[in-house]
């Protein structure tokens, strides 16, 4: 996919469930960025770096947008319904969208934690994702360790098809992954 030609357009109304809503990021959302960056895992499995500063956060930002831009599918911030602040971001990439297939994947902030908000923006997302034509499965990888990201994919309905062995680098070091996935409902 190289353009946003083929794909479907932005949402008008923000994809919601539960307490967050899905909605762009805006520079607004630094803070958030800034505390995602201070967690050890997160900038090993992205595009933000370690401890950013408000430069690198908003860079972050204008990223998230680009990835709509390129075509490589959306990338929401993950925000409280009930005050509109930002505790996370998803996105959901659409690459093999040609073979009808999708991967997503969730961040919290550490602040945020704990409270039911990754598997409402899964949730979210993934009904969002339904509504994508020619999509009828979306993959979750989820390292064995992570155990609040396995719960969160279970909690919105995903289920565990198996293991990966050594699929994915992640800081230098190749990694088993699980493989979680929801298939478009009939």
């Amino acid at each position: 996919m190289d353009s946003t030609s083929s794909l479907p357009p932005w949402p008008r109304t923000p994809p919601a469930h539960g307490g967050v809503l899905l909605r762009r990021a805006r520079a607004g959302d630094a803070a958030m960025a800034r505390e995602l960056s201070t967690d050890p895992y997160v900038p090993t499995i992205g595009t933000l770096p370690p401890h950013a500063g408000d430069d690198e956060a908003l860079e972050w930002i204008n990223r998230q947008h680009r990835r709509y831009d390129e075509g490589t599918g959306f990338s929401f911030a993950i925000a409280e319904a009930a005050t509109d602040a930002a505790v996370g971001q998803c996105g959901l990439w659409l690459s093999q969208l040609p073979d009808g297939r999708a991967t997503a994947g969730y961040s919290v902030a550490p602040s945020a934690r704990g409270r039911g908000y990754a598997a409402d923006a899964l949730t979210a997302l993934t009904a969002f994702g339904w509504t994508v034509p020619g999509l009828f499965r979306i993959a979750l990888y989820i390292e064995p360790w992570n155990v609040g990201s396995t719960r969160t994919a279970e909690r919105a309905g995903y289920l565990r098809e198996g293991v990966l062995r050594s699929h994915q680098e992640i800081a230098g070091v190749r990694r088993d992954m699980l493989l979680y996935a929801a298939v478009r409902p009939e």
